[in-house]
């Protein structure tokens, strides 16, 4: 074990990472699933007034609980998270923060989400949920990576119903997922009663399909999206656009 700042103690395989907000920092174990992009821009995304109970599927090391409580003042945040060791991780970078009046995590399977966390109790669901549904050629599916980025514990049927489960009437369901999914993704939130509200593709640059989509729903909500301008990640020379910057909060 290595001494990091303090006393944060790194163990095998993991690394401190600044996340650029509020002086808040994470651990993060290259051996599971690290943060991306899309994570940083759902944070963004979502947004959560004062006195909000925010409840984050699929939380991993916990990153968006933490980005969401700084960007969001008055929150409480809750994550749900299936794996022990992102779990765990996740509970140490709630410690590290000082955060553990406002974030819990909890260990638990996202299709027991309602049992384990209540019905019709939170004003804010956010996911970064596992992209993929086609699991061959998977070398271990009982690996840390390939089950955050394939749907072998969890499919995108569960986590919409177990957002739309947890959610109060008129609460806001906000999801990262890629554009190829988008008939399914709008086809599972209809079934559970989550009109899809608001919708914005990503693009790498200008001339290059969209390989994110970001969607807000409401509980119970009328029938009327809006399709907001393509959030555009790199300009031509590689750097990142104005607007991306603005969300990373730079």
């Amino acid at each position: 074990m290595t001494d990091v700042k303090m006393d944060i103690l790194l163990k095998e395989n993991e690394r401190l990472d600044d996340l650029c907000c509020n002086g808040y920092r994470l651990i993060q174990n290259t051996a599971c699933f690290c943060f991306g992009m899309d994570a940083v821009l759902l944070s963004s995304w979502a947004t959560a007034k004062k006195g909000d109970k925010v409840l984050d599927l699929c939380t991993g090391n916990g990153v968006i609980p933490i980005l969401m409580h700084g960007k969001n003042e008055g929150i409480t945040c809750t994550g749900l998270e299936i794996q022990e060791t992102s779990y765990e991780l996740a509970a140490r970078n709630v410690a590290i923060n000082e955060l553990n009046g406002d974030i819990n995590m909890v260990k638990g399977d996202v299709k027991e989400a309602m049992q384990l966390l209540g019905g019709s109790v939170y004003n804010v669901v956010t996911c970064n949920p596992p992209y993929m549904n086609e699991n061959h050629g998977i070398l271990n599916p009982e690996s840390a990576k390939a089950i955050a980025r394939h749907e072998i514990l969890c499919t995108l049927d569960d986590v919409v119903k177990a957002a739309a489960m947890c959610l109060k009437v008129k609460g806001h369901f906000f999801m990262v997922h890629r554009p190829q999914r988008l008939v399914d993704i709008f086809e599972a939130m209809r079934k559970y009663k989550l009109e899809p509200k608001r919708m914005q593709m990503v693009h790498p640059y200008t001339d290059a399909e969209a390989n994110m989509v970001l969607i807000e729903a409401v509980k119970g909500g009328n029938s009327q999206l809006t399709v907001e301008q393509p959030l555009v990640v790199y300009n031509k020379d590689g750097s990142y656009t104005k607007e991306l910057l603005k969300m990373y909060g730079m």
